[in-house]
């Protein structure tokens, strides 16, 4: 019992520390725009000669920052279209959203249970009912549809009873469409060599996805959720009739 005690005492400063170090030497401004322009053709060059390399320290910082719920993935999400384009990136961002996302899940759960449901008390009494309503289906559609930031969907999800099985596969089918349509977003970024650069139809493209995206999703599953409810008034129907109750 103590032995376990001291475990989680361990883990618990340990996170705490990391994300004191991230705000407390000013890492945060690695993870801008500006940052990312700044840099390109250097980190291009080095993705050049070292790209397994390049690859796994992208993945392993891309997985911290959201295991701490730190901010910044957005950010990294653009610069996987950037540095590695469209294939590689959203391949290698799909999988470290996930997992990093999953880590931050079972940090919630197991490590930081009591100051989560202290923050979020009432988004996680709403989210716990939307669980219960639809179960995974619900998890899903708030990946699709941006009602609450990611960070705070994975830390309170981890204090619902959904598996983390089906959290890591559901958060990662359920972001894979946001993810392609960022990572695009930053592989048009790459293309800009001058102010002319921001009014070339690929960017704009993608930037109109960025805001209609949600909104179009928003309306497939409103429609869906309507078609089932249909579907079940019809089954609810026919079982009173079929019992002489109607």
């Amino acid at each position: 019992m103590k032995r376990n005690l001291a475990g989680k005492a361990v883990l618990v400063a340990a996170v705490i520390g990391l994300i004191a170090a991230f705000w407390g030497f000013g890492l945060g401004r690695y993870f801008t725009l500006a940052y990312l322009k700044g840099s390109a053709e250097r980190f291009r060059a080095l993705y050049a000669e070292h790209r397994a390399l390049v690859v796994l320290v992208y993945f392993l910082v891309y997985v911290a920052t959201t295991s701490l719920s730190l901010p910044g993935a957005a950010v990294l999400t653009i610069a996987g279209g950037a540095f590695f384009g469209l294939m590689t990136g959203t391949l290698v961002v799909s999988f470290a959203s996930a997992i990093g996302a999953t880590l931050a899940c079972v940090v919630s759960r197991f490590i930081l249970r009591d100051w989560v449901q202290g923050r979020f008390g009432d988004k996680i009494v709403r989210i716990n009912e939307g669980v219960e309503r639809e179960g995974a289906f619900y998890l899903f559609t708030l990946r699709l549809i941006p009602v609450f930031p990611f960070w705070m969907i994975n830390l309170v999800m981890g204090l619902t009873g959904i598996p983390l099985r089906t959290f890591y596969w559901v958060s990662q089918l359920g972001m894979l469409p946001g993810t392609i349509v960022f990572v695009n977003a930053g592989r048009e970024l790459a293309k800009i060599d001058s102010l002319r650069g921001v009014l070339s139809p690929g960017l704009l493209v993608s930037f109109a996805l960025i805001g209609v995206f949600p909104l179009a999703v928003k309306k497939i599953v409103a429609l869906y959720r309507g078609r089932r409810g249909s579907d079940r008034g019809m089954r609810f129907l026919k079982k009173g009739e079929d019992h002489g109750t109607l």
